[in-house]
């Protein structure tokens, strides 16, 4: 009997390692690569069923990971575009519910590829076009989409007019993209809001709220802020009250830290904003306890590196890496009362001293390292450096299981944070 013959399939890794060599030789931010592909794509962006655009400096995901909960929970079909991934590309795609399957990315990304024919263009405008394709050939009741970077020419802003959109906190980060002041910041972060599309707000300081205000004024996109149109507050016991046009009380949000009840009440906000969405109070409070976002106050109780902890320690997990992060994480670990050690690394794009400068009170011990396989990282050293300019005792650590057994102590926990780089390394060390 002679040998079936079948076509293979290239593996994505390999496309995607293709499409990072087609990268400009000088950034310019702009719309025109990503529209000239989608065009050749037959503009999928198009033919996406009701987008839920969100951007924003820090709560993006978790915004979205509590939208997808509660849409869910209520029998919705959602697709899901988040940036970076932790562990493997695949997660930023998620079709219907369910992660991407290898064989259908690797035939998006080389039909990307081929209509791209060889031209200058980022890897995320590519691979924004990949997941656009996906959304389009695929039924699906909402697609929720998370901004890159900015905003205003990221290469999600194609969606002519998305059903909602979202700002969740802007604070500073990538200043050598966005501009020097909240206010630069903001104004890119609000190029995503578009003519008469209702744009929920999230908790903003008060440069960024009134730039927000201003844009909106321009584009006649009602507003529905928090403070303002809604609101949340902690309940006795630790449940969630939300208070907007109607008011729900709830259970506990299922990611940790006090700052998930504004992102919680920013996904409620949403629904509320949502055409045709009836919200039940049951489907809601299932969402609550099904949300999940990992590389978030996420505690690690199996794996190799929890065996490099003395005994009744605990290791905990985050990405946060700008200064707003720093300060939630902050507010977390105050409320542990009981010795804290760092496992520290990050970019070199973000500032370790604005990052570090709010933990600084809870801190017994800073074990640095960098990250693994990162050409962006900062060095150990470079770590340390910013860590002891701020009084906290550091010190380097050749490889993450060194780092989060310098950096424990019996009884204590342990907190790995500054990039979700970082976290995505140790969630795949740790199995």
């Amino acid at each position: 009997m002679g040998a079936r013959l079948t076509r293979r399939r290239v593996p994505s890794d390999r496309i995607l390692e293709r499409l990072l060599t087609l990268h400009p030789k000088l950034i310019d931010l702009s719309l025109d690569r990503v529209v000239r592909l989608l065009k050749t794509l037959g503009d999928p962006q198009d033919e996406l069923p009701p987008v839920i655009h969100v951007a924003g400096t820090n709560g993006k995901g978790s915004t979205i990971a509590f939208l997808r909960a509660f849409l869910e929970a209520s029998g919705k079909r959602v697709h899901v575009y988040t940036s970076p991934h932790l562990v493997r590309f695949h997660e930023r795609i998620r079709i219907a519910g369910k992660i991407i399957p290898e064989n259908m990315l690797s035939a998006l990304l080389a039909e990307c590829e081929r209509a791209n024919a060889g031209q200058p263009i980022t890897f995320f405008e590519i691979t924004t076009a990949a997941a656009f394709l996906a959304f389009a050939r695929k039924d699906a009741d909402y697609a929720l989409i998370e901004v890159g970077l900015g905003g205003r020419f990221d290469a999600t802003n194609v969606v002519a007019r998305p059903a909602v959109a979202v700002l969740t906190p802007v604070s500073l980060d990538h200043q050598h993209f966005l501009g020097e002041t909240i206010a630069a910041i903001t104004f890119e972060k609000a190029g995503i809001l578009k003519p008469g599309v209702p744009a929920v707000v999230g908790p903003q300081m008060p440069d960024a709220a009134r730039v927000i205000a201003d844009r909106a004024a321009e584009l006649h996109a009602p507003l529905y802020r928090y403070g303002r149109e809604w609101s949340v507050e902690h309940a006795e016991g630790g449940g969630l009250i939300y208070r907007g046009r109607r008011t729900f009380d709830l259970p506990t949000p299922g990611l940790i830290g006090p700052h998930q009840y504004d992102n919680a009440g920013t996904a409620l906000a949403v629904l509320e904003c949502l055409r045709g969405f009836m919200l039940d109070p049951a489907a809601l409070a299932r969402g609550m306890g099904q949300v999940e976002w990992p590389g978030r106050l996420q505690r690690l109780k199996h794996g190799p590196l929890i065996k490099a902890l003395p005994a009744s320690a605990e290791l905990w997990l985050d990405g946060a890496h700008n200064a707003a992060g720093g300060e939630a994480l902050a507010r977390f670990v105050a409320g542990w009362r009981r010795p804290t050690g760092l496992v520290f690394g990050m970019i070199k794009t973000h500032d370790p001293t604005a990052f570090l400068a709010p933990l600084v009170p809870y801190v017994r011990r800073l074990s640095a390292v960098a990250i693994p396989g990162e050409a962006n990282t900062l060095s150990a050293e470079e770590c340390v450096a910013a860590a002891r300019r701020l009084g906290i005792n550091a010190a380097s650590a050749k490889t993450l299981r060194e780092a989060v057994a310098a950096a424990s102590v019996a009884g204590q926990r342990t907190l790995i944070c500054g990039s979700l780089y970082l976290a995505g390394k140790v969630l795949a060390a740790n199995g």
